[in-house]
């Protein structure tokens, strides 16, 4: 909770993620982390105009391009594509999660438990629950992230399990190194 606080008090003074300085003073490593360690990211809103125009590209299916439609299909009403629920907790992710080099993921699980509406304002909360050291590659691990995508209600609309690259921090190639001595 203190990482998202102290990203969000960061935001507020108006410096920006790729600002190297603030990624530096941000940008969390293999070693930063911890299991059970929280996230909670900052706000993003649904709106009806941004979800049609994502279904019409990328989803274009009547319950999420049509009132009508919608009514008469499952969800009882306009839908936002689960795809276009899965780019915005993407966004809400990177901007709370920062960790160093980017947020690769190998893949992960995905549901969608009910559906998001126009006019919702979503938030993500994410918990550190796994975090395996690479044996081939010792220079970053693992990390098993499990977000929840919230609307204003508090009502889940996403879970999301990822499996995510975080590398350790580097060895600084012109930090000092010890004599044969010791000393």
């Amino acid at each position: 909770m203190a990482t998202s606080i102290f990203y969000a008090t960061v935001k507020k003074m108006g410096w920006h993620a790729m600002d190297q300085k603030f990624e530096a003073l941000t940008a969390l490593y293999l070693e930063d982390l911890y299991v059970g360690q929280r996230f909670t990211s900052g706000t993003y809103h649904m709106d009806e105009d941004r979800m049609k125009a994502f279904a019409a590209e990328f989803d274009p299916q009547p319950f999420h391009l049509d009132e009508a439609a919608a009514q008469r299909s499952i969800f009882r009403g306009l839908a936002a594509s689960g795809w276009h629920t899965a780019a915005a907790t993407m966004r809400l992710m990177v901007e709370s999660l920062p960790f160093a080099g980017g947020m690769a993921g190998l893949g992960g699980e995905i549901a969608w438990p009910r559906p998001t509406r126009p006019g919702d304002t979503l938030r993500v909360e994410s918990e550190i629950i796994e975090i395996v050291p690479s044996r081939s590659k010792p220079n970053q691990g693992i990390v098993i992230v499990r977000s929840t995508t919230l609307n204003q209600h508090g009502e889940h609309v996403q879970a999301f399990t990822a499996k995510i690259i975080v590398f350790k921090r580097p060895v600084e190639a012109n930090s000092p190194t010890m004599n044969s001595s010791g000393s």
